[in-house]
C-alpha cells in the first residue's frame, strides 16, 4: 500500500521540493565515493579473473568484451544497489524511525501534513533518480579498474580492450543496464520508508527495524535482478 500511495500522491500538490533538492544530496553526491571506490575493486577482481581463465584458453583478447557486457548489464547495477542499501536505505529508515519515536510524524498529522507526501515521497524521487546516476559512474568506474589489470597487469591492448567494449554499447545490453536502477531504487525506498514508518520500541526496536531494512531490501533487490534479468533477455531477443 505504501508503494501504491507514493505512485498516486507522486504529482499531488505540495510538491516540498525543497525535501527532493536535500533527499538527492544525501542519495547522490554524498554516495559517489563509497560507490566508485566499491566498483574500482570489483572491475579490477572481474578483469583478473577473467585475465587468468581466458588467458588459459587462449582467449585473453576477449577480456574487454566479457567485462563490458558484464558490467553494463549485470554487476554494475546490482553491486550500486546493493551498496546505495547500506549507504542510503539504511539511512532513510534509520531517520524515518528517529522521527517516529520522537514523535515528529505524529505532530505533521496534527498539523494536517500527509507524512508519505512529506517524508516518504521526497525520498523515493530522490533514490529513483540518483540510483540511474550513479550506476552510470560505477559503470565507468568499474570498466576503468578492468582496464588497470587488462593493460597494467595482464599486458593487453589498451585501445582494443576499449574498441571491444565500444562495440557492445548497443541498445540492448544498455536498456537492460539502465532499467533496472529505476526500479531497484524505487524498491530500496519504499521499502527502507516502510520499516522507519513502523518503528516502535526506542533504540532496540530502531536496530531492529534497519537490520529488516537491509536484509529485505538485499533480499529483493537480488530477486528481481533475476526477474528482471529473464524478462529482459526474452523481450530483447537473446537466446537462452
Amino acid at each position: 500500500m505504501l508503494c501504491i500511495n507514493s505512485i498516486f500522491k507522486l504529482f499531488k500538490r505540495p510538491l516540498y521540493i525543497d525535501d527532493v533538492i536535500e533527499q538527492m544530496e544525501y542519495a547522490g553526491s554524498s554516495s559517489v565515493f563509497i560507490i566508485s571506490l566499491v566498483c574500482l575493486f570489483v572491475g579490477m577482481a572481474l578483469s583478473l579473473q577473467l585475465s587468468a581463465e581466458l588467458g588459459r584458453l587462449g582467449l585473453k583478447m576477449y577480456t574487454g568484451k566479457v567485462v563490458g557486457i558484464a558490467v553494463i548489464r549485470e554487476i554494475g547495477p546490482l553491486v550500486t544497489a546493493l551498496v546505495f542499501i547500506g549507504r542510503v536505505g539504511a539511512g532513510q529508515t534509520a531517520e524515518i524511525g528517529s522521527m517516529i519515536l520522537g514523535h515528529q510524524i505524529d505532530t505533521l498529522r496534527v498539523y494536517g501534513i500527509d507524512p508519505v507526501k512529506k517524508v516518504v515521497i521526497p525520498r523515493v524521487i530522490a533514490s529513483v533518480l540518483m540510483l540511474p546516476c550513479l550506476t552510470i559512474i560505477g559503470d565507468l568506474i568499474c570498466l576503468f579498474g578492468g582496464y588497470y589489470i587488462a593493460v597494467f597487469v595482464s599486458n593487453q591492448s589498451g585501445s582494443f580492450y576499449w574498441s571491444s567494449i565500444i562495440r557492445e554499447l548497443n541498445f540492448q545490453n544498455v536498456f537492460s543496464g539502465v532499467i533496472k536502477p529505476f526500479i531497484f531504487g524505487y524498491l530500496i525506498s519504499c521499502i527502507s520508508c516502510f520499516y522507519g514508518l513502523t518503528t516502535h520500541g526506542g533504540a532496540k526496536g530502531l536496530r531492529t527495524s534497519t537490520t529488516k531494512a537491509v536484509v529485505t531490501s538485499i533480499v529483493v533487490v537480488i530477486a528481481m535482478d533475476f526477474i528482471l534479468t529473464r524478462i529482459l533477455l526474452y523481450a530483447l531477443g537473446f537466446s537462452v
